[in-house]
């Protein structure tokens, strides 16, 4: 059956196959006969080589960026565990002699985005990171740029995030130019913008100035929040209220990073005892 439609074939299309055949017997005589026609030859195969396998190669680089970025996303989360805000300072001093140790107070997991919303009142992201990689919940979560948000509820592979585009998020924040702080806010509108509440009227902030994560919140102290768009005074309230700038792209939102307060326990218990005695 096959054999009858290969004879088929070649009854139809005789005349293209005998044109081909024809036509690579001459290029194949001329440049055996002529050496100038061989060195085109060869060029001209060359170049044809040459593009294909760039082509290839460009493709199969595209498909190869997203292990390219997972790999840069976990040295990044080694980096920035080395950074000194990720130590926190003991100072021994005895009279003249001072004696200072730096342990690690965070750590750095990194984790890929693979669920978010951020045009409802209430958002909510999904990592594929879970208990079984030592996530718990109350952790809190940067992106390259800036923060997140606080992780909700873990499984063993995934977890969930309330990130600052939802209506209960509060996290405390400051000026970095002047270290006046407040506390940022959404209005579920624009999830490119929030606001920063209870920053007095007595400082002057400008346009542009930085907004960062404070030592009073669970993030790290300053880590980017987003940039000053406007400040206006509330009438009768002696605050801002200002509109900023998130750092952190949230319709573009890819890796993040999970960070662990390695003091937790220990500044929760401590609080807990304090309360006991004094309240």
């Amino acid at each position: 059956m096959n054999r009858n439609r290969l004879i088929i074939l070649l009854r139809k299309y005789d005349y293209v196959v005998v044109f081909v055949l024809l036509l690579i017997v001459s290029i194949v005589l001329m440049s055996r006969t002529s050496y100038y026609q061989s060195s085109k030859l060869i060029a001209w195969t060359n170049s044809i080589a040459g593009g294909w396998y760039q082509g290839v190669h460009s493709i199969s680089g595209y498909f190869g960026l997203k292990g390219e970025n997972d790999r840069l996303a976990a040295e990044n989360a080694q980096l920035r565990a080395q950074l000194a805000a990720s130590y926190i300072s003991y100072s021994d001093s005895v009279f003249t002699v001072n004696d200072t140790v730096y342990r690690q107070r965070y750590s750095y997991t990194e984790a890929q985005v693979i669920k978010n919303s951020w045009s409802q009142q209430n958002n909510y992201i999904m990592i594929n990171k879970g208990r079984t990689h030592g996530i718990e919940p109350d952790m809190t979560v940067i992106s390259p740029e800036g923060i997140v948000g606080v992780v909700m509820s873990v499984s063993d592979n995934f977890a969930t995030i309330m990130p600052v585009l939802h209506s209960k998020s509060l996290n405390s924040v400051k000026a970095q130019r002047t270290g006046i702080s407040g506390h940022l806010m959404w209005d579920g509108k624009d999830y490119r913008y929030a606001q920063v509440k209870d920053m007095p009227v007595a400082y002057q902030f400008y346009p542009g100035d930085t907004i960062v994560t404070s030592h009073e919140g669970d993030f790290p102290e300053g880590i980017p929040v987003g940039y000053i768009e406007e400040a206006e005074p509330e009438q009768g309230t002696g605050f801002y209220k200002v509109k900023i700038l998130l750092a952190t792209n949230f319709n573009k939102l890819d890796h993040v990073y999970i960070i662990k307060n390695r003091f937790r326990e220990e500044q929760d218990k401590l609080m807990e005892e304090t309360l006991s005695k004094y309240e």
